[in-house]
């Protein structure tokens, strides 16, 4: 791009605002206020473009263009998976940004066991940007959840289980939010009746493992934590804030090709416009002997199964007894 040298400036625009996350149109909005006269010369001498609209979009697709080359030269710029894709620039590695939001994700939890009230108060990055703990996205994800598909979840709280293994024991046993989807929604009350009686599949049964940061340092680990956690119910799912890199992503759907958990983008800023970036494989049944040993040894799972039996005797999914928008329970 001739006149704004555009892989230097988009490089030094992201070095001056460290750790804070733009998108290629916020990026390529900046150039425009701050280079107007390229920009307008850009304009001039190209055949196409018409409007300072179809400007910006053709900057827009051009940082995309040389977004690898950019990485390439400063392994310090990096971005996120979701759409749009984010841009900033880290001097951290891999590990020490997982680390991070990892410590602000330890507090909040914590503050479960006291009204849901976190023990500090978030920090903010530069811009002022709220940084979200790992507890406030459980909310959002019911949200979604329910807004998207309308399934009903619930949050599994692990330390409400009896700990037999040791430290962390219950990592690898408890999902985060577990869901029913209910599948007689609309069916005529004589067809629940005739299902009520001679099957059981009225329901899918869902999980999900929630995490604010997916990278190459975790992204493993996370994923057999959701396998692990997941292996019970009919569709399983890892739950991200952020997915940096493409080749996290490119690991993630390699790992669900051969287990089958799924890979939900969380839009912290607009539940309702989450993706499934990858989708879960359904299994046919439950995995009942190991629903039994957490329900065994959990109270909130044990409560979820008794939800979901109650269902099958009734019909009533019984709305006040999951995470629901509060819009939903008027």
């Amino acid at each position: 791009m001739a006149g704004l040298k555009l892989r230097e400036k988009v490089t030094r625009f992201l070095k001056e605002h460290p750790e804070e996350k733009f998108t290629a149109r916020e990026i390529a909005t900046w150039l425009f206020e701050t280079y107007p006269e390229a920009c307008r010369a850009k304009k001039e001498r190209s055949d196409t473009l018409n409007s300072d609209d179809e400007l910006l979009t053709q900057i827009v697709a051009e940082i995309g263009a040389i977004r690898p080359d950019i990485q390439k030269k400063t392994p310090q710029v990096k971005t996120t998976e979701e759409r749009p894709r984010k841009y900033y620039f880290t001097s951290k590695t891999d590990a020490q940004e997982v680390e991070d939001v990892e410590q602000l994700g330890v507090s909040g939890a914590a503050a479960e066991d006291h009204g849901g009230t976190p023990d500090v108060e978030p920090s903010y990055t530069q811009g002022g940007k709220k940084k979200l703990l790992e507890y406030e996205l459980y909310p959002m994800l019911s949200q979604y959840l329910w807004t998207e598909f309308g399934i009903y979840s619930r949050r599994i709280d692990e330390k409400r289980a009896a700990n037999r293994r040791g430290p962390n024991g219950n990592k690898w046993l408890y999902p985060d939010l577990v869901a029913m989807e209910d599948l007689s929604a609309e069916w005529h009350r004589e067809v629940k009746s005739c299902v009520n009686q001679y099957s059981d599949k009225q329901t899918k049964l869902w999980s999900f493992e929630v995490k604010l940061l997916l990278n190459r340092s975790n992204v493993r680990e996370c994923f057999f934590q959701s396998v692990s956690n997941s292996s019970w119910g009919n569709y399983g799912y890892l739950v991200a804030a952020e997915v940096e890199g493409a080749e996290t992503l490119k690991e993630l759907r390699m790992l669900s090709a051969a287990h089958g958990v799924g890979l939900i983008h969380l839009n912290t800023g607009n539940p309702a416009e989450s993706q499934i970036l990858v989708p879960a494989h359904e299994r046919t049944e439950i995995d009942w002997d190991t629903a039994n040993r957490l329900a065994t040894e959990n109270k909130d799972f044990l409560h979820y199964i008794k939800v979901v039996r109650q269902f099958y005797q009734t019909g009533d999914p019984r709305p006040l007894e999951w995470d629901l928008p509060e819009s939903e329970l008027d």
